[in-house]
């Protein structure tokens, strides 16, 4: 059996807990109203409607990413979740957390090489 890559773990793992976030961010606040007006959740989590969302998608897309695109999704949502702490969107402990993790797990997967087309044979 194969060790997964850093980007597979990550995907899998943050994937899943942000779907789980998402889902219990809505009993606490489903309000879509404001983008910058939040409810306190679980260990000082801020969620509205927008960020349960935001969590459900991106969760989502990393199950379903976990073991095609793990690289790509790592990278990807690490910069984003990067960039949203820096811009201050809901809980920057959380989206520092996510980035730094994602950066590094992207860039520790080494990229796939292309399988080389097997030679033509000529009859």
């Amino acid at each position: 059996m194969e060790v997964p890559s850093p980007a597979r773990l990550y995907a899998a793992v943050a994937g899943a807990l942000l779907v789980v976030l998402g889902i219990l961010g809505f009993f606490y606040s489903a309000s879509f109203g404001d983008l910058d007006s939040y409810e306190e959740a679980f260990a000082g989590l801020q969620v509205n409607g927008w960020v349960n969302l935001f969590f459900l998608v991106t969760g989502s897309l990393g199950v379903l990413f976990a073991g095609a695109a793990s690289r790509t999704y790592a990278l990807a949502v690490g910069l984003l979740c990067t960039l949203l702490a820096i811009v201050g969107w809901s809980s920057g402990w959380l989206f520092v957390t996510l980035g730094v993790l994602g950066i590094a797990a992207g860039l520790g997967t080494p990229r796939l090489k292309p399988r080389a087309k097997p030679a033509r044979q000529r009859a």
